[in-house]
């Protein structure tokens, strides 16, 4: 997963989001603004998926889940290339 445009937003403690290359902006909850930072500093599916099961009480499953549909959501706006 390509997430050089993601390394490039500028993100807050509350959820707000701005990419300068388009200048849309974007909010996140706590949850998709953890997996936003750490997929910006170059973790794996894997490290994050056992960083939210430690952290939130979430099924892997349902992190599976949730968390490619997220991806795909982010590869709609153009901040990930999957």
């Amino acid at each position: 997963m390509n997430v050089e445009n993601l390394k490039q937003l500028a993100m807050n403690d509350n959820g707000f989001v701005f990419d300068p290359s388009s200048g849309y902006s974007y909010t996140a909850n706590e949850t998709g603004l953890a997996i936003l930072k750490m997929l910006a500093a170059g973790q794996t599916k894997d490290e994050i998926r056992t960083a939210i099961l430690q952290d939130y009480e979430v099924s892997a499953d349902n992190f599976d889940s949730d968390f490619d549909h997220y991806t795909l959501m982010l590869e709609a706006f153009n901040l990930v290339e999957l």
